[in-house]
């Protein structure tokens, strides 16, 4: 759902795809290639939410600012899963891990991995290509190539997400365990394999 705030519009690139679940309110800004998941809210009500070229912000995430701040999701920006992102800055290409806390002036650095349960407290700046995990959070390694090489696939299943969602997305109603059973018996629905 989208909402304007006293008068103020979310604005959407007509590439990206905003699931109906997730709530956009005001001052939000989201560009080309964005893939925003459902239960995601992205609250701009004091202060810009920019969401930058090729990022994705997963389910249930939440990204607010501090009355007269802003936050900055830079191009190709992974939030995972739950992540809070609170008037802070994600550099590109960089992952936020799943339900990691993000506060406010905390700026984290280009190519950077963040941990998942990660706490970033107030005004951190985490530097380039750094792993940073814990609670409160710290640097522990800097990214190496394999990282950055699996961080940016990762990212590139969410760019190509977007279309894929306009296109084959469709509410329905789900199967029962008669219809597959039925379905079985013609020779349709095979079991799953092992890996």
């Amino acid at each position: 759902m989208f909402y304007s705030f006293e008068g103020i519009k979310p604005v959407v690139h007509p590439s990206a795809f905003v699931h109906e679940q997730a709530t956009v309110i005001g001052d939000v800004w989201i560009n080309e290639d964005v893939y925003i998941g459902p239960g995601a809210v992205l609250r701009g009500d004091w202060g810009r939410i920019t969401v930058e070229k090729g990022s994705n912000v997963q389910e249930n995430c939440t990204i607010h600012v501090f009355p007269g701040k802003n936050v900055l999701l830079k191009e190709s920006s992974h939030i995972g899963h739950g992540a809070i992102i609170h008037g802070a800055t994600i550099e590109t290409n960089s992952l936020i891990g799943m339900n990691a806390v993000i506060m406010d002036d905390a700026v984290i650095g280009k190519e950077s991995i963040v941990g998942a349960l990660t706490f970033v407290k107030q005004g951190t700046i985490v530097p380039e290509r750094s792993v940073f995990v814990g609670n409160p959070g710290k640097v522990v390694k800097p990214v190496s190539n394999e990282m950055l090489k699996w961080k940016t696939e990762g990212t590139s299943w969410y760019q190509a997400l977007p279309s894929s969602y306009k296109k084959d997305l469709l509410k329905c109603d789900p199967l029962t365990t008669d219809d597959i059973n039925r379905n079985r018996k013609k020779g349709g629905y095979a079991p799953l394999k092992s890996k």
